[in-house]
């Protein structure tokens, strides 16, 4: 299990801050913070892993479109029409690419599954996976209606006095409310849904029907 250390972590931070805009570098703290908090609920053993991909996970935010689309394409991989319409959702590739070079320390594969998925969701996410999706979503610079709403929703219903199983089931709850959310956004745009997110959404409903 990959653990980075607190010296790791530290220069991770100090790293990262330099390399971003001071309210991008903010929401990604927040992130950090965040998901330590929900880790500690859910698996207190990868909060170190976590919190690393939370500084991470928005390593590429800033790019502009065209930089976003050629790190990708110089990278052997492509890009589907869909993709190039939700320009949004291409920091998460382009994360996963840059990280192994530029921070081999912090190459692992957990993490990056974190950081690639961070955005859209996807069919059978583990549960590291969730955390740091939600962490994103709730963490507490956002002010957005939606955001303000899910992270009501989270931590209203008083998770730390749930039984592990109880938890787990109202995680999913609310991550099933995110796709709600964001799908409603994107048609009200008139944007394409990215089909990770479909299928993450429809997932979720399909497990919790059979349970």
């Amino acid at each position: 299990m990959f653990s980075p250390t607190k010296v790791m972590l530290d220069s991770l931070y100090g790293d990262v801050a330099g390399r971003m805009s001071p309210k991008r570098f903010a929401h990604t703290a927040a992130v950090a913070d965040m998901v330590a908090r929900l880790s500690e609920l859910y698996c207190p053993k990868k909060k170190d892993m976590l919190t690393a991909a939370a500084l991470l996970h928005d390593l590429t935010k800033e790019w502009d479109k065209a930089t976003h689309e050629a790190f990708i394409l110089s990278h052997g991989e492509s890009i589907t029409e869909t993709e190039r319409l939700a320009p949004k959702t291409h920091h998460a590739r382009t994360a996963v690419l840059l990280i192994p070079e530029q921070y081999p320390d912090f190459s692992d594969e957990e993490l990056l599954s974190c950081v690639r998925y961070h955005t859209t969701g996807r069919a059978d996410m583990t549960l590291e996976e969730k955390l740091v999706y939600l962490a994103d979503y709730i963490d507490d610079t956002r002010t957005f209606p939606d955001c303000v709403t899910l992270r009501a929703a989270f931590w209203d219903a008083d998770p730390q006095n749930m039984t592990h199983e109880n938890r787990l089931a109202h995680l999913n709850n609310v991550m099933i409310l995110s796709f709600d959310m964001t799908v409603r956004s994107l048609v009200e745009e008139g944007a394409p849904v990215h089909p990770d997110t479909v299928n993450a959404r429809n997932d979720l409903l399909v497990k919790k029907a059979i349970r």
